[in-house]
Formats: C-alpha cells, sequence, structure tokens
C-alpha cells in the first residue's frame, strides 16, 4: 500500500481541515505502516513508487523528489508545518532531502502544484509536508482519567542484501493522559556498497548515518497545548562516485577522473509550537512556532593531479510562524504570517598535491557572510456556497531581502559584497463541484514564484559534470502561473483522482555559459532565462476488490520547455526540452490481508526511455548514457507476518526481474536483485 490516495485524510500542507478528497488538489499520502511495509531506508526513497515523483540519486546517500519537472529548490518540505528550504539549496537535485530520518516520520503528504500562495517562495512543482512521530500522550489528552500512564518501547532492525547494510532503531513512548507525552527515537545506520545487476559492486556508495528524534508535548489547559521537538541527523562520507575513476559506466557513461569526492552532514531542527483551540469568538484555532535549523555541510575532493579542495559552509535559520482559523456558517477564514532569517558563512582551500596550502578562497561554495530573510503574510477564504460548489481564494504578499559580505567577483576574481530586495504578490483560485455524491471536478488558477537564493547568486565549484559555475548578481524572481482541471470519484470499493495541468513559465534561472573554461570545465553563472512551460496529467486510482484485497495504481506524463542561450551575452533564445523530465511512468500494486496476522504485496513500476535531454542533460557525460537513460520495468514484492505481539517480521525481494537501471539522472545505478529483512521488537 505504499503511496495511497488520501481519502478522509486532513492535510496540513493544504491549510484546511476538510479530507482532501473534496479540496481541489491532487495528492497521496505515505504513512507510517507503509514506510514500515516498503522497509524504505531513506525519505527519497518512500516516495519512488508514488505517482507523479522521479527520485533521481546523484550519490546513493542522496536524494532529490522531482515533482511535475521540478526539484530542488523549486520543491518546497515542511517538517510539523515549519519551513525546510534554507537559502543554500541549489538548483537541480540536491543532497538535502534525505537529511530526514524517515525512521520519525509519521506521514508524507505530497501535494502536486503550486502553494506560494500558502508558503511563499519555493513551492513550485509540489510540496512534502512531513508529519514527524507524535508521543502517545497527544492521542490519549482526552481520556477520561487523569492519571493513566503509557510505557512503549520498540527495537527495530533492517537488514538488505543488495547493498549489505544494516538500520538499527530504537523509539521510546511514555505519557500520562490528559497531561503530557514523550517520544524519543536513535537509529544508527551502516549501509555498504550497492551490488547493481550486470555491472556488479559499485566502490564507495556505502556511507553511514546517525540520527536522533525527541518530542515532548504537554496539554496545559482546555485550550492551549505545547510541542517541543528536537531533530538531529549525520552522514559520514557520502562519495559523488559518479565524478570519480571509481564509477562503473552504465550504458556508456563516462568514467570520472577525481580521485576522491565526497560530504558530510550535519542537520539541526529544534522547534516549540504553542496551538490554542476557541481562544475567542473570532478565533477557532492559533497556533504560533517559533524554531531554528543548523545545516554544516564539508566537502572534500582530490583532483586526478592529486591537488586537494576542502570546502564548507554553514546555515542557522530561525523562523516564526503565525496561523490562525475563524470557521463561519459558510466557510473558513485562514490567515497568517512567516517570518525566516537564514545566516550563512563559507570558506574554501586549495591544497598541492603535497599537502600545502596553495589558496585561500573568498568564499566557499556559496558565499561568505551572508543573510537571507523573507516575511510574508497571507489570507486565504473558503465559501462553501450550497453542498456541491466551493470557492477557495487565496493572497499572499512577501518580501525578501538577501546580502553577501564577502563573493568573489567573477570579472574582477576579487573579493566583492552582494544585496537585493525583492517583493511579490502571489493569489490563487481553486473550486469544487460536486457532479454527484460520489463524482466532482475541481480547477484552479494559480500564481507561484521562487526568489533568488544566496546559492544562486554566489554559487562556486563544479556542478554538472562539464561544468564550472560562477556567481550571478543581476537576477531577478522567477514567476509561474498554474492552470490545473481535475476529476474525483469515490464510489464504494472506487477511488480515482485525475487531473490536468500547464505551467507557464517566466523568468525562470537556469545556467548559462559565460564563454571561459576553467580547469577543463565550461564556466556558467545563473540567468533569468526568458520562457518555458511544464504540461501533463496525473491519475492514482484504488480499489477494494475484496475486504483483505485491495489494488492500486497510477499514470505520470509531462512534457516540459526552456528558451536557452548559448552565452550570458546571446540575445537569441531556442526552445529544448527542460532538464531531467520524468519520463512516463506507470505504476501499479496489489496488497493482500492473508490473515489477520499476515500480509503480502506485489507492485511494479515501468519507466519509459528518456531520449528528450536538454544540451545539459546532452553534456552531463557521468550520469546520463548518450541516447538517453534506458526504460526499465522494477517489481519488488514484500511479505510480513506478526509472529507474536512482540515480534512482527518483514521480508521483502527487491528488483525480483534484476534489472539494470538507474533514475533518470542518477550517479549510480540502483540495486540488482536483493532480500531485505526488517524485524519489529515490542518489549
Amino acid at each position: 500500500m505504499s503511496a495511497v490516495p488520501i481519502e478522509e485524510v486532513v492535510v496540513s500542507a493544504t491549510r484546511s481541515d476538510q479530507p482532501l478528497k473534496r479540496l481541489p488538489f491532487q495528492a497521496s499520502r505515505i504513512d507510517q505502516q507503509s514506510v514500515a511495509e516498503q522497509l524504505a531506508r531513506n525519505l527519497p526513497e518512500a516516495l519512488t513508487e508514488t505517482p507523479g515523483v522521479l527520485v533521481q540519486k546523484t550519490a546513493n546517500g542522496q536524494g532529490s523528489p522531482f515533482l511535475r519537472g521540478f526539484t530542488g529548490y523549486r520543491t518546497l518540505m515542511l517538517i510539523d508545518g515549519v519551513r525546510y528550504n534554507n537559502s543554500v539549496y541549489r538548483d537541480g537535485p540536491n543532497e538535502y532531502f534525505s537529511l530526514v530520518d524517515v525512521g520519525g516520520v509519521e506521514n508524507i503528504d505530497v501535494i502536486r502544484g503550486p502553494a506560494s500562495t500558502l508558503y511563499g517562495s519555493d513551492a513550485i512543482g509540489g510540496t512534502l509536508s512531513i508529519t514527524t512521530k507524535k508521543s502517545v500522550a497527544e492521542d490519549w489528552l482526552h481520556k477520561p482519567t487523569n492519571n493513566q500512564l503509557f510505557f512503549d518501547a520498540v527495537h527495530k532492525q533492517r537488514y538488505s542484501s543488495a547493498e549489505d547494510s544494516q538500520i538499527q532503531q530504537t523509539e521510546i513512548r511514555m505519557g500520562q493522559a490528559q497531561h503530557w507525552g514523550i517520544y524519543a527515537s536513535v537509529s544508527q545506520k551502516d549501509f555498504g556498497n550497492v551490488d547493481a545487476a550486470k555491472i556488479g559492486e559499485q566502490p564507495h556508495t556505502g556511507y553511514d548515518e546517525q540520527a536522533l528524534n525527541l518530542r515532548a508535548d504537554v496539554q496545559i489547559n482546555e485550550q492551549w497545548s505545547l510541542t517541543l521537538a528536537h531533530q538531529n541527523l549525520i552522514q559520514d562520507d557520502v562519495w559523488r562516485t559518479h565524478s570519480t575513476v571509481y564509477a562503473r559506466s552504465f550504458e556508456g557513461t563516462q568514467i570520472g577522473t577525481d580521485l576522491r569526492r565526497l560530504k558530510d552532514q550535519e542537520r539541526d531542527l529544534s522547534y516549540l509550537k504553542a496551538q490554542a483551540e476557541d481562544l475567542l469568538p473570532w478565533l477557532d484555532q492559533f497556533t504560533v512556532t517559533l524554531s531554528q535549523q543548523q545545516w554544516q555541510e564539508d566537502g572534500d575532493r582530490i583532483k586526478a593531479n592529486q591537488t586537494q579542495l576542502i570546502e564548507s559552509f554553514d546555515s542557522f535559520m530561525r523562523g516564526i510562524d503565525l496561523t490562525a482559523l475563524h470557521t463561519t456558517e459558510s466557510g473558513e477564514v485562514r490567515f497568517g504570517f512567516d517570518y525566516y532569517v537564514d545566516q550563512v558563512n563559507s570558506a574554501r582551500n586549495d591544497y598541492h598535491a603535497d599537502g600545502s596550502l596553495a589558496k585561500s578562497h573568498i568564499q566557499g561554495p556559496v558565499g561568505d557572510d551572508a543573510t537571507f530573510k523573507q516575511a510574508g503574510g497571507y489570507f486565504q477564504y473558503q465559501h462553501d456556497f450550497d453542498d456541491r460548489l466551493s470557492l477557495t481564494w487565496a493572497s499572499r504578499y512577501n518580501t525578501i531581502d538577501s546580502s553577501i559580505g564577502r563573493l568573489e567577483d567573477p570579472e574582477t576574481r576579487l573579493a566583492s559584497s552582494y544585496h537585493n530586495h525583492w517583493n511579490s504578490w502571489v493569489h490563487s483560485l481553486r473550486g469544487n463541484f460536486a457532479l454527484s455524491q460520489t463524482q466532482s471536478i475541481w480547477g484552479a488558477a494559480s500564481q507561484s514564484f521562487r526568489a533568488p537564493n544566496i546559492a544562486d547568486v554566489s554559487r562556486y565549484g563544479k556542478s554538472r559534470s562539464s561544468e564550472f559555475e560562477v556567481a550571478a548578481t543581476n537576477l531577478s524572481p522567477e514567476q509561474f502561473v498554474t492552470l490545473e482541471l481535475g476529476y474525483k470519484i469515490s464510489a464504494g470499493r472506487w477511488w480515482l483522482n485525475a487531473s490536468a495541468y500547464h505551467t507557464g513559465i517566466s523568468d525562470y534561472i537556469t545556467s548559462t555559459p559565460t564563454g571561459r573554461v576553467i580547469d577543463g570545465l565550461t564556466e556558467v553563472s545563473k540567468r533569468n532565462s526568458a520562457d518555458g512551460e511544464v504540461y501533463g496529467i496525473e491519475l492514482d486510482w484504488r480499489y477494494e476488490w475484496t475486504s483483505t484485497l485491495s489494488v492500486y495504481g497510477g499514470i505520470t506524463w509531462l512534457r516540459g520547455e526552456l528558451d536557452t542561450f548559448d552565452s550570458l551575452v546571446s540575445t537569441t533564445a531556442s526552445r529544448e526540452p527542460m532538464s531531467r523530465i520524468m519520463p512516463a511512468t506507470l505504476n501499479i500494486g496489489a496488497r493482500w490481508q492473508i490473515a489477520p496476522q499476515w500480509w503480502s504485496r506485489v507492485s511494479a513500476t515501468h519507466a519509459d526511455k528518456v531520449t528528450r535531454l536538454s544540451s545539459a542533460d546532452q553534456q552531463d557525460f557521468e550520469r546520463i548514457p548518450p541516447g538517453g537513460t534506458p526504460a526499465y520495468t522494477l517489481v519488488n514484492v514484500y511479505s510480513g507476518y506478526e509472529i507474536n505481539q512482540h515480534l512482527n517480521v518483514t521480508l521483502g525481494v527487491e528488483n525480483l526481474l534484476d534489472q539494470d537501471y538507474r533514475s533518470h539522472g542518477s550517479g549510480s545505478n540502483e540495486p540488482g536483485l536483493g532480500v531485505n529483512i526488517g524485524l519489529t521488537l515490542r518489549l
């Protein structure tokens, strides 16, 4: 039941307390049960069977979901409503979606389409709304007895033969009804090298990871409740193997020349949330959240000539979110305010082959001593005209201030500074019309935007296989307009949601050649590259064949095109396919509850060959094969059995056809035929 359409589920990312099946959105939910049954080892891999999502992995320890053709800083992620994207998010695929421990996740809500009116910059292709695991006491807040205590401890173990990996996680929950609750988990993950079909073991694709999740919930009185949470995740020695001499060629991809290229990552998120119910006659719900998030990235690269590059950045982001709800007889009004400040420091040193310092750079991978501030307020009004027609209008005003103390000027190669300010005002209108008690149609027209971040303006270093990126200080925000039309049916055993969409793109920011070559790499810089479009169709469906057998699936098809320029001084654009567009993909699956304690499921994914390549894709020799990424069919089988109330066992056979494949744009192949075993011990 990997990624099931949302029916009666309330989804936080929509900022609405109504079931999503009555709202004008295309969405799926991956719940805790689905993650456990799939034996997903990280957050991106939990999304791989979700219709409308392409998961690209530059490295085995990294993963970047594409939603409607967009990823990186054009896909927004929220953790318990807190903005996850920071100002060092890069264009295209990046590793940051892997820095959330999937073992601490309750639900992943995948909302396709724009949401800038609700969340501001970055919510273009879609929004991933992560709900972390709660303390049990939160579910017990209205138990009849005030002193009922609860304690629960669970240990989970996962082993995978195709990557010789082990994951150990221990969870503890405790609480007292109507008063308080605590959740804590710690995990240790040891991932070995991936053993792919045909090309065999891929060296330096293994890595280590540790994670910690803490959460406390306190019910102060009948109105007020508090939540305090902390998360930490550390990755050690995640190699970008595709650019090194240890890469394995796939269908003609080139072997890299680096002797070493790896990253270490550490992320911390802490937040305090206070929520009130029925606070005032005109205020049915009020929430305030204070958060801080810190990322540390360290990179180590040794080139073919034995010279070494050591670079790092540190991002410290603080935020405040205020949301309020007022319910009327004919609908509801939501309004709120959010403010985030991201402070970034970076450094880079180059060393000779003998280990002596060759150069201390002005900046690291992004500008040094940088600050990125974004503030916005929104208003959303839903009006129910009758039992059949509902309209939702939303509007947001956002202001963004960006400054960099030190960056390398691409012309003079000397230190310079930067400051800019932008304002954006976006709107959306969504409507839902019930054709009958079981069928409805919905439509939407939405504006969205993305302001240039610190990485856009000051990125410095190798990007694609053949490119070296330098600063761009004359950028303006990207603008998008999306039209959507959908159909839903929920009748007895059937659930289906189909939609078509078109996103018009203006002032899109992409890398453009400067005309110079640096160390054999084409120098590029960002530019607002005029217009483009993305359009496609998405289909989710589910059928309850019997009370114990269900089948489900999805179809995804999309196209994307952008204007491109031969150089920064070029004024003539040519239209070409967008980079790394998801191929036409079919997902199907079935789940059978054989007995109360025994279940099985099978899933299959077919992705067509990718032949529509951008010029940048064609130059990405180390990741994309000549002529495009081959088609593949992936079949997985899982089964679980509850031995007793204390012990569950799950067995998965993945890549049953032993396909030699990689998802489009990835830097290494996925595992071949392998067996995964999961054990859950409840104390």
